[in-house]
């Protein structure tokens, strides 16, 4: 018998390979992400503070508007990069309120720290018109 040729099976000669032809854009497309959404912290921190614990707390999400003043243990009081005199407050949070109208002024103090020097930093804050003050806690489950 004669041998049929009509049904020989014929072998793929192209090699199954991943296009990475897109790679690179896919790649840019993603540095363009994380470098846009990633917050870079602005401050170095100087004073040490334990934030009080809260059973309710609600989230800032513009941070933007935001100017932080931090409260140590030893009653040392930073805003931005430098340990201030608490008399200091009212003018450095005039100018900021004149840069930024509806700045948001979020207070991180240490739990152990006085009374007295939270109602002088709010005395201070209410004579530069700073009026929108958030007191920065941990949340407790």
């Amino acid at each position: 018998m004669a041998k049929d040729t009509k049904f020989k099976k014929k072998q793929a000669t192209t090699k199954q390979e991943i296009p990475t032809a897109s790679l690179p854009d896919i790649i840019f497309m993603l540095l363009i992400f994380f470098m846009l959404t990633t917050v870079l912290r602005e401050f170095d921190v100087q004073v040490e503070y334990t934030l009080p614990e809260a059973y309710m707390i609600e989230r800032i999400e513009n941070k933007r508007l935001i100017s932080y003043i931090w409260v140590g243990r030893d009653g040392r009081v930073q805003i931005d990069d430098n340990i201030i005199n608490i008399d200091d407050i009212r003018s450095i949070m005039y100018q900021k309120r004149v840069e930024i109208p509806n700045l948001i002024v979020s207070m991180r103090i240490d739990r152990h720290s006085e009374m007295g020097i939270v109602t002088d930093i709010q005395q201070q804050l209410r004579e530069a018109d700073a009026l929108r003050i958030n007191y920065s806690s941990l949340h407790r489950l």
